[in-house]
């Protein structure tokens, strides 16, 4: 099998390259669905609470307003 010019050796190290090669491509191609996935699962979801304390933190509420949002969620 292993010649005596070499050439053996070069076939063999071209192999483990061609391995390397063709597992990385489907990393990659891996990776890339996994992460286009996650983009579509869209923005995170929010609690109504959520948004009353922002809009109570930009005055856009009174305090009672935002206690009776409180009481009511």
């Amino acid at each position: 099998m292993w010649y005596s010019n070499g050439t053996g050796w070069w076939m063999f190290f071209g192999m483990i390259w061609m391995v390397v090669f063709w597992g990385g491509l489907i990393a990659l191609i891996i990776w890339a669905v996994n992460r286009w996935g996650q983009r579509s699962t869209g923005p995170e979801k929010r609690s109504a609470l959520e948004f009353a304390r922002e809009r109570y933190a930009r005055g856009e509420i009174t305090r009672e307003q935002f206690e009776q949002l409180k009481k009511d969620l």
